[in-house]
């Protein structure tokens, strides 16, 4: 009669690096993930979560600005029908939203 072999034990991944480690390795950018930035407030470094109305359709949809940059201008598509929007941002010396502003960008 031949002696048994205990069963092996099943063999263990590496662990997976974090994002940081592999945008590092492969030379990326970090990748922005809007909700995570969001939630941080203004911890996120300026970045505001708000929810505005597209001047074209009329939809409400969340957006997320940058403060930190100061008073900007910049053209997003809106979310539904994807038409041009024109954001007018304005911000104080302390870098505190002062007023956000969405036009046609026709």
């Amino acid at each position: 009669m031949k002696a048994r072999r205990p069963p092996r034990a099943p063999e263990r991944s590496p662990p997976l690096p974090d994002p940081a480690t592999v945008d590092r390795l492969y030379g990326l950018e970090p990748v922005f993930e809007p909700a995570d930035q969001a939630a941080a407030g203004a911890d996120g470094g300026g970045l505001l979560s708000l929810d505005v109305a597209c001047p074209f359709c009329g939809e409400p949809f969340e957006t997320v600005i940058d403060t930190s940059a100061g008073s900007a201008r910049y053209v997003e598509d809106c979310e539904i029908c994807c038409r041009p929007i024109e954001f007018v941002l304005e911000v104080d010396h302390a870098g505190e939203l002062e007023s956000l502003g969405l036009l046609r960008g026709d």
